[in-house]
Parts: structure tokens; C-alpha cells; sequence
């Protein structure tokens, strides 16, 4: 199966196109670009957890909508702009240290709407949210 990605898509472009976001801010690292997924992570710290010292729910959707929204506008056609339409997020186990790693896959990649999955899990590879992303994409004006 060829690789979805219609532009350059490397940890490299993905981080660079992050700087002075909130995404920097956070502390996530994109670690992995494969055919058909991106793969980042957060770190569990003072940045990122909530008072009860776990991961913030918000932070997790962050991740989540990072990672959806960059397969979603890197697998579209050059010109074209992705933008959220929708997210869920579904939060299964707390973190309180480590790392988070999240896991964007396409479900649909249509002509004007992309689904994307994202599995994020801990350190011990336990699964601590799933999430789905409803994407816009936006033809050039």
C-alpha cells in the first residue's frame, strides 16, 4: 500500500510546523511517521497534569486533535486546508508520569471530510483514551 501523505511528512516538517504553538508549549514530540499514521507523545509533568496529578483530560484531547488534524492536512491535496469540524474523546485510564503516546490513523479520507482514530496509551502500553476527529478539508479560494 503506497503512503497516504501528499507533501513532505516527516518528524522533521511536523515539528518544525509546531514551533511557538501550544503544542511546544505542552512538551509534545512527534516521534514516528509511518504509510498511513503519525505517531507523537506528551510527557507527564507539571505542564500537563490536573490537580489530582494525572494527565488533564485537555491535554490528552490536545494530543489527540494534533495528531488527527496534521494526517488529515498532510494527506490532502496540496493547497487544500484541514480544520476541525468535531472531536470525542473517551478517557479510560489516568496517567501520572511518563509519557502518553498517541496513534492517528484515517478511518475516512474523503473529498471534503477525513475521520481520524487516535489511540493514545502509557508508558506500559496500557490504553488511556480514544479519540475521533471529524475533519473539514477545504479546497483553495
Amino acid at each position: 500500500m503506497p503512503a497516504i501523505w501528499t507533501q513532505p511528512t516527516t518528524v522533521e516538517t511536523l515539528t518544525a510546523s509546531q514551533k511557538n504553538t501550544a503544542i511546544d508549549h505542552l512538551g509534545i514530540e512527534f516521534i514516528e511517521v509511518g504509510d498511513d499514521f503519525i505517531r507523537a507523545r506528551v510527557p507527564v509533568d507539571v505542564r500537563t497534569r490536573q490537580p489530582y496529578g494525572l494527565l488533564h483530560g485537555g491535554v490528552s484531547v490536545v494530543l489527540a486533535e494534533t495528531l488527527g488534524s496534521c494526517g488529515a492536512a498532510y494527506s490532502s491535496p496540496p493547497g487544500h486546508r484541514a480544520v476541525g469540524l468535531d472531536i470525542n474523546a473517551n478517557h479510560l485510564r489516568g496517567a501520572t508520569a511518563g509519557w502518553v503516546t498517541g496513534t492517528a490513523r484515517p478511518v475516512h479520507r474523503g473529498r471534503t471530510t477525513h475521520v481520524w482514530q487516535i489511540d493514545l496509551h502509557d508508558d506500559q502500553s496500557r490504553l488511556t483514551c480514544v479519540s475521533r476527529i471529524t475533519m473539514a478539508i477545504l479546497a483553495p479560494q
